[in-house]
């Protein structure tokens, strides 16, 4: 499983710090700690976040800078992260592959903005790329994919899209399924992901694709004492569906448990609850499954 660390991301405050001064030697700092944990890839998102307001032009008169910056501290290839086709055309042009191979553009989605221009970015870069999988194409437009079968067709047209407009292989493509915190889902959507990636695993015509999930998102919410393990258990899961890529923090060592700990089957089975039954909605199942989460991240004292 391929770690793309994360840390370079105003979500954090080392981050936030390194942005707030345009610290080159900050983000120096936070490339060369995660180089050093053993990372694949090295995320580089520079959005805004509740702490701190980003604006784009900021972004893209610091990436001439920043990019080379974080080149000379690391060998380890970049993946930037990003809705903006500008932001990309600028950080893929400063972007020396010769030193770190091919990078990844991070994402394409049904509802972004110059899509052609994005995946031509792609082609022309000759890059790896995250499509997600939680958007569907609806009459010319994105939209929320529903259930699993709308995110498979719409990684069915990513597909097409990556391998006719910009010569990808299925090997160079990564699917985002999709991963909500699973302490308040209950519409599904952690299972609509899981499923999305048994479809994908089942199709012929997709063997050698990527999967990869934002971690950080899926425990967002329980208590500490849990989170951790809870992580790495859904990790053991998606792991079996074809997961190979996590979008995490490598300073938390994610990784999947042994497939027989306990922590595995009870969150399997905490899942199991949120399918509906005969006769009942999906809110209906949605509460009784984040009833077993509640359950199973309880604390004995």
């Amino acid at each position: 499983m391929k770690i793309i660390g994360e840390l370079i991301n105003n979500s954090y405050a080392r981050a936030r710090r390194a942005w707030r001064d345009r610290s080159l030697e900050g983000y120096r700092n936070l490339v060369k700690l995660q180089s050093k944990l053993g990372v694949d890839y090295l995320t580089v998102n520079l959005d805004g976040t509740q702490n701190v307001t980003v604006k784009l032009h900021e972004m893209l008169d610091f990436l001439p800078d920043l990019v080379p910056a974080i080149q000379e501290a690391t060998s380890v290839p970049l993946a930037f992260d990003n809705p903006s086709v500008d932001f990309h055309r600028i950080a893929l042009e400063h972007y020396d592959r010769s030193k770190s191979g091919a990078p990844i553009l991070n994402s394409l989605a049904a509802s972004r903005e110059k899509l052609d221009e994005m995946i031509g970015l792609v082609r022309d870069h000759d890059t790896l790329v995250i499509v997600m999988a939680s958007e569907k194409f609806e009459d010319g437009r994105g939209a929320q994919s529903l259930n699993s079968r709308d995110s498979y067709d719409a990684v069915k047209q990513f597909v097409d899209l990556l391998v006719g407009k910009a010569n990808r292989s299925i090997d160079q493509i990564i699917v985002d399924p999709g991963l909500a915190p699973v302490g308040a889902d209950t519409y599904g959507l952690v299972n609509i992901g899981l499923d999305t990636m048994r479809l994908i695993q089942e199709d012929p015509d997709l063997k050698g694709i990527h999967c990869s999930v934002g971690l950080s998102n899926f425990a967002w919410g329980v208590p500490k004492e849990i989170r951790h393990d809870l992580e790495c258990a859904y990790l053991t899961l998606a792991e079996a569906l074809g997961l190979d890529f996590v979008l995490g923090n490598p300073e938390k060592n994610p990784r999947p448990l042994d497939s027989n700990h306990p922590l595995v089957k009870e969150l399997h089975n905490a899942l199991e609850q949120g399918r509906c039954r005969e006769g009942e909605s999906q809110e209906d199942a949605g509460f009784r499954q984040a009833e077993a989460i509640l359950e199973l991240c309880r604390i004995d004292d």
